[in-house]
């Protein structure tokens, strides 16, 4: 009897220290990595992150260094225990090293249950193995506070390489300007998802946003406008004024937190249209001597910087000659799109340098046309010359373009576009995917006021760069770029609900081989991305969960057929 009892006891303590085991036991998070990695190999077992040594060859760099130790702070602030970065020194624990045989960007990435190898060649590298690690940690990483979790990581070898080397967002801060911690916040987001470009539109009609110490009423008049369209209808306008703008330590400052996170801004100075701002501030540089007035209303203006005067060239020199001292982007993007040619053609010093430089209306172009292709010849002579190259929206095209261009191309797709596009270097932005300024669903009562179309998650993702392209053009494809055009965007939470989570699924375009790219394994992973959003504090679009409208002003999202009842309607 004694023995029974004896060996039930001895049963029940083994059955509790195996529960206990189990319940010690810890478990890696879901493997919802975005952009996802190129290869992919997972085997069992976890290693612990909490508390493990950064051990960081002597061979990398002082900058990644830095990187690295920051994230050390952020895994021992959320986790409670220490991880200390040790230089030089051997044993198990988190090791980054140096990889020359690696190319630029690219990054390794194998864990075991005893260490994780990090491995790159670059800072790049470096920080993009980073981000993949933080996905791969409870989501409290991105919280930066003191949080209970599992900070482990699984067992799996990656190695991973992006698709295209030009991966760009453009936000336009000239129809609304927003603050610069906001736009911090958006390249924070954009760090996540391993974007490497951030295109700052910083001139419009609608406003000016970079100071100016040569020209100083570009900022005490260009930025200011009074009054603000509010739908399509011009006659329709908020009373208030708007405007704002970047002081040149605000956007050195922005220069320099995007860096640190592998990103590199490129500004753009758009010309010769979309000028009235300046043209506010100084009337002299139009054809007609003005007056003007900051534009408050959207849409193209026949209003464009006089060509055929040299201060105009000299006033634009002098404002690149500024960029140039604050961006030290090898881009400058000088815009380029939407110049009507009314001016131009009514002005005398315009049609003067026409005849001066026997342009005429020839080869499927006119007069004016190969006027505007005189500007981008001159301007992009001036920002060779200080060792930069330009970018322009694909308008630049009409004429004879130098060689040494790249042309953003944002009217068509693959075999829509302009055939001479592929004789250049191109970035790849068309409207039809990459504006994401337009409704992300159907049920446009329940969104935010918008420019129009309808461009869903689904359908940025499913864009291919390189359907429709010739051979010979795939290899002109620099990258993809999204473009957030502000018009009706007038605050910062509706900006984050433009940008998330079509952010996300522009990264995959970008970054990722199209068999690396699957939709239902996207849609899953942005379960454990919403909780990221979430844990940074941001807004985001959560159509793909069933939910429609900003913050404070939400619907949940019609049913089939309550939604076709509401498009007939509609029609």
């Amino acid at each position: 009897m004694n023995f029974i009892r004896i060996r039930n006891i001895a049963c029940f303590l083994v059955f509790l220290l195996f529960l206990s085991c189990c319940s010690s036991r810890k478990t890696a998070a879901p493997f919802s990595v975005i952009p996802y990695p190129h290869e992919v190999e997972f085997s069992d077992g976890v290693f612990d992150m909490a508390g493990s040594r950064f051990i960081v060859d002597p061979s990398v760099d002082a900058a990644s260094l830095s990187y690295i130790s920051k994230f050390s702070d952020e895994l021992s602030c959320v986790s409670g225990r220490r991880s200390p970065v040790l230089r030089g020194v051997s044993g198990r624990g988190v090791r980054f090293i140096l990889d020359a045989a690696l190319p630029d960007e690219a990054y390794t990435i194998d864990v075991t249950g005893k260490s994780a190898v990090i491995g790159s060649s670059s800072y790049r590298g470096f920080v993009y193995a980073i981000q993949t690690l933080r996905q791969m940690l409870p989501v409290s990483i991105y919280g930066g506070v003191r949080s209970r979790g599992d900070y482990v990581l699984p067992c799996v070898r990656i190695s991973d390489r992006p698709r295209f080397p030009y991966r760009g967002v453009l936000i336009d801060v000239g129809r609304h300007f927003y603050s610069v911690d906001e736009i911090k916040r958006c390249l924070d987001i954009m760090s996540v998802y391993k974007v490497n470009v951030f295109h700052w539109h910083l001139t419009e009609d609608q406003g000016w946003r970079f100071e100016s110490m040569r020209y100083p009423r570009l900022t005490e008049v260009g930025s200011v406008r009074h009054g603000t369209q509010i739908d399509y209808d011009p006659t329709h306008l908020r009373p208030e004024d708007h405007g704002g703008y970047y002081t040149r330590d605000e956007m050195r400052e922005v220069v320099s937190y995007a860096s640190e996170r592998g990103i590199t801004v490129i500004p753009e100075l758009d010309l010769p249209g979309h000028m009235l701002s300046a043209l506010a501030a100084y009337p002299e540089l139009g054809c007609t001597g003005g007056p003007y007035e900051v534009a408050n209303t959207w849409g193209v203006k026949k209003d464009v910087l006089c060509v055929g005067q040299e201060r105009t060239f000299t006033f634009l020199e002098d404002i690149l000659t500024e960029m140039m001292d604050i961006f030290p982007s090898e881009y400058i993007n000088i815009g380029g799109d939407e110049v009507p040619k009314d001016r131009w053609n009514a002005c005398p010093r315009c049609r003067k340098k026409m005849a001066e430089l026997g342009l005429s209306d020839r080869d499927g172009h006119t007069a004016g046309q190969y006027l505007q292709n005189y500007v981008t010849a001159r301007i992009q002579k001036f920002l060779n010359a200080h060792g930069r190259k330009i970018i322009g929206w694909e308008e630049i095209l009409e004429g004879d373009l130098a060689e040494g261009v790249t042309v953003m191309s944002w009217r068509g797709t693959g075999e829509d576009v302009d055939p001479r596009i592929w004789n250049y270097s191109s970035v790849m932005s068309p409207r039809g995917y990459m504006y994401i300024d337009r409704y992300q669903s159907h049920e446009q009562d329940r969104e935010p006021f918008s420019i129009g179309a309808y461009l869903p998650v689904e359908q940025l993702y499913g864009y291919e760069p390189y359907k429709g392209v010739p051979e010979y053009g795939k290899e002109r494809i620099l990258g993809v770029q999204a473009n957030l055009w502000t018009e009706y965007v007038n605050t910062e939470e509706y900006l984050e609900y433009m940008l998330l989570p079509r952010l996300a699924a522009l990264s995959e375009v970008q970054w990722c081989s199209p068999e690396d790219r699957e939709f239902p394994r996207f849609r899953e992973s942005m379960d454990r991305h919403r909780d990221i959003y979430e844990t940074m504090g941001l807004t985001y679009a959560k159509h793909l969960w069933g939910v429609i409208g900003l913050p404070g002003n939400e619907y949940p999202a019609r049913s089939p057929e309550e939604l076709a009842d509401y498009l007939d309607g509609r029609e």
